[in-house]
């Protein structure tokens, strides 16, 4: 019988314990220990026993789990183990509209070769040059706009 219960309670620790620790290591071994709790009182108390730990083991996870994910996060002292950061930022340029741009007369920003950067209107956007090599602050004209950028040539 004591067996049983320092193996659950044990498993509860390192249950808990796994909240702290990087990698799931001690949830696994804890999940072990609850397991070899419940086969010995499967051993020690035949079926109705080991069914009785077995289900109390679960209600253990289930409250530990719930515990973890609803309860804490929820505390002054879960508040600081969880990031509540938020990133509102783009990691791309906007996307140029087709009919923002089209038509409009364009300077190289960068030079193309057939790829660089181009300023439309005040606004900075990758752009493709069918007309080939450009130099920087040429002269150019936007003819469309493919997935991510403004093709353009030569005016």
């Amino acid at each position: 019988m004591n067996a049983i219960i320092i193996l659950y309670v044990i498993g509860a620790l390192l249950l808990a314990a796994e909240i702290f620790l990087p990698g799931a290591i001690a949830g696994i071994i804890g999940g072990i220990a609850l397991l070899a709790g419940s086969v010995l009182s499967f051993r020690e108390f035949g079926l109705g026993g080991g069914l009785a730990a077995s289900a109390g083991a679960l209600a253990l996870v289930m409250l530990m789990l719930y515990l973890e994910l609803v309860v804490l996060p929820k505390t002054a002292f879960g508040r600081k183990l969880v990031v509540q950061a938020v990133v509102d930022a783009t990691s791309q340029p906007p996307l140029a509209s087709l009919e923002a741009v089209v038509d409009k007369p364009a300077e190289a920003l960068t030079t193309l070769a057939p790829s660089g950067y181009v300023l439309v209107e005040g606004r900075r956007y990758e752009a493709f040059c069918r007309s080939g090599h450009v130099a920087k602050g040429a002269a150019l004209r936007v003819v469309g706009v493919d997935n991510f950028r403004v093709i353009v040539t030569q005016s």
